[in-house]
C-alpha cells in the first residue's frame, strides 16, 4: 500500500468526500463513457465521487475500451493511480481539471472491456453445496469440487453493462412427469451474484502462469450477474454442462475497481477443515493462502413492477462476501491456464455465485426458495419463486475495514423483459 490508501486523503471533488460514497479518492475505479445525448467516441474515464473524470486529461488515451491500458501492466496502472490521486487531492488542480469532468447523471456508460473471452468458475462452496443438495441430496458435493476450481466456458458476445434489459430467454424445458419436452418461455428465471475478475497482461498460449504471478494478470474486479434459467438448464446440462440456460445475457457493472484499490481488504484464503485436501501444488502458494483471499460484502436488492409503481424502495435478498470463494483469484487464474489456455487483456473470468452459510446469504433464488418451494416475500404483498417479467435486480459491493477508507464497486442491474415470441417463419 502507498499514499493513495491514506484514508485522511480529501479531494477537491467534494461528493468524493461523502461517508457512503462508492468512489472516494481512495478508490478511483476505471471504466468507459461519453455525454448523454451526445455522438462523442466512448473514451476511458476514472470515477471520483458522483463525478467522471476523462482520462485524456492525464494523456491517457483508451480509445472505446480499457483493454490497452489492462495490458499495460501493474507498474503503469500503480502510475497512473499515483498521478491521478495527487491531482484530484491537489486544489491548485481544481480549475485545470475542472473541464474534465462529466456528472455521472449526464453520462452513458459502456462495457469497460472488450470482453473477448468470458469463462464462469463455480468457486462459491455454500452455494454448491446448497444446489447439490437441491439436485443430488445424496451426494450434493461432488468429489472434485475440493480438487479442481469448476468452470465452463461462456458466451461473450451477451455480456452486457450494467442497465441494459434482460430478455427473458425462450428453451427447451421438460417436467418430470411430462412424456416430453416443450418449448417456450423460461418459468424460473434466476440471477447469481458474482464477481468479475478482469484480465490484464495475457499470457502466451502455451505458457501457463503460475500461481504466484497470477494476480499480475489481473486488472481489476467488477460485480457480475450471471443471469441463469433453471428449468432450462435442468434439462439441457446433462451431460456437457451450462449452454442456452446461460448465454443470454450476463450483467456486469461499468466500473473496474483495481486490485491497487483493494489492497487494504485483502484476507487469507478460504479456511479449509482438517479433513479437507491441500490443493495441488500448481494451485498453492504461501503468500496466496495467507493474503489471497478479498474482503468485498456483496448484496442483491430486488425490486418488482409494483413495487416501483407505489414507490417503495428496493428489498435485500441476499448479503453474503467473497470472501466464502473456496478457491482464490490467484488460484482460478492459475487454473485457467494450466493446460495452456491464453488470457488477452479484456477477458473476464467470472468467480460463480458467492454465497454465505446463512439462509440469508444465499446468491440466488434457487437457494433462497429452497429450489422452488418457499416463496420469498416483497413489501409489496408480493411472493417469488423466481423472477417475473419487471423485475430488476441489482447486485452491490462494498469494502470496509476498520483504519481505511471504505470504498464500492457501483451496481449491476438489469430488468426483466417479456421473451419474444417466435415466429413459425
Amino acid at each position: 500500500m502507498d499514499r493513495t490508501h491514506d484514508p485522511e486523503l480529501r479531494s477537491w471533488v467534494e461528493s468524493a468526500n461523502e461517508p457512503r460514497c462508492d468512489f472516494p479518492i481512495q478508490n478511483l475505479p476505471f471504466g468507459v463513457f461519453r455525454r448523454k445525448g451526445s455522438k462523442e467516441p466512448p473514451r476511458g474515464g476514472v470515477a471520483i465521487g458522483d463525478q467522471i473524470l476523462d482520462l485524456a486529461a492525464f494523456g491517457v488515451k483508451t480509445g472505446p475500451n480499457l483493454d490497452s491500458l489492462a495490458a499495460a501492466g501493474r507498474a503503469v496502472w500503480r502510475a497512473l493511480r499515483a498521478r491521478i490521486s495527487a491531482a484530484l487531492s491537489d486544489p491548485r488542480q481544481a480549475k485545470r481539471l475542472s473541464r474534465h469532468l462529466v456528472p455521472m447523471n449526464k453520462a452513458e456508460l459502456f462495457l469497460p472491456v472488450s470482453v473477448g473471452d468470458y469463462s464462469d468458475f463455480y468457486t462459491g462452496i455454500h452455494h454448491a453445496t446448497a444446489v447439490g443438495k437441491i439436485l443430488r441430496p445424496e451426494n450434493p458435493l461432488l468429489p472434485n469440487y475440493r480438487w479442481v476450481p469448476i468452470g465452463y466456458h461462456g458466451r461473450a458476445s451477451s455480456v452486457v453493462v450494467s442497465g441494459t434489459p434482460v430478455v427473458r430467454p425462450n428453451g427447451q424445458t421438460k417436467a418430470p412427469d411430462a412424456p416430453a419436452p416443450s418449448f417456450g418461455p423460461s418459468k424460473r428465471l434466476d440471477f447469481e451474484l458474482e464477481l468479475g475478475i478482469v484480465i490484464g497482461p495475457g499470457n502466451r498460449l502455451g505458457r501457463p502462469v503460475p500461481i504466484a504471478r497470477a494476480l499480475d494478470r489481473v486488472f481489476g474486479l467488477v460485480l457480475l450477474n450471471d443471469w441463469s434459467a433453471r428449468d432450462i438448464q435442468a434439462w439441457e446440462y446433462q451431460p456437457l454442462g451450462p449452454f442456452l440456460a446461460k448465454s443470454f445475457a450476463t450483467t456486469i457493472a461499468p466500473w473496474v475497481v483495481t486490485l491497487e484499490a483493494l489492497a487494504p481488504f485483502r484476507a487469507p484464503a478460504f479456511a479449509r477443515s482438517a479433513g479437507e485436501p491441500r490443493p495441488l501444488a500448481y494451485l498453492y502458494d504461501e503468500a496466496d493462502q495467507r493474503e489471497g483471499g478479498y474482503d468485498i460484502a456483496l448484496e442483491v436488492h430486488l425490486s418488482s413492477a409494483k413495487m416501483r409503481a407505489e414507490k417503495r424502495p428496493p428489498v435485500r435478498l441476499a448479503l453474503s462476501n467473497f470472501r466464502y470463494s473456496y478457491w482464490t483469484i490467484a488460484q482460478i487464474v492459475a487454473h485457467q491456464t494450466s493446460n495452456g489456455c491464453n488470457l488477452r487483456p479484456g477477458d473476464i473470468l467470472g468467480t460463480g455465485t458467492i454465497s454465505g452459510p446463512t439462509p440469508d446469504s444465499a446468491g440466488s433464488l434457487l437457494e433462497l426458495t429452497q429450489g422452488g418451494k418457499t416463496p420469498v416475500a416483497l413489501p409489496s404483498g408480493e411472493s417469488r419463486l423466481f423472477l417475473d417479467d419487471g423485475d430488476e435486480v441489482t447486485l452491490l459491493g462494498r469494502c470496509e475495514r476498520e483504519g481505511f477508507a471504505p470504498i464500492g464497486f457501483g451496481s449491476a442491474a438489469g430488468r426483466i423483459r417479456p421473451a419474444p415470441q417466435l415466429r413459425s417463419s
